[in-house]
């Protein structure tokens, strides 16, 4: 569990690049651009907030 708390923001990270491939490659709308921008910026925020307090 510990491991997985740890890289959660990894995994909201990675979704937000998910994102950006599917507006790349299939959808181009700029919903899909705000999501993947929040989702990458919460996904550096967790992962540093987070490694804080575990570490």
């Amino acid at each position: 569990m510990n491991s997985l708390l740890k890289n959660l923001g990894l995994i909201i990270f990675l979704c937000g690049v998910i994102c950006l491939c599917v507006y790349y490659f299939s959808v181009p709308s700029n919903g899909l651009l705000i999501a993947s921008l929040a989702l990458e910026f919460v996904g550096i925020i967790v992962y540093i907030a987070i490694n804080k307090r575990i570490d």
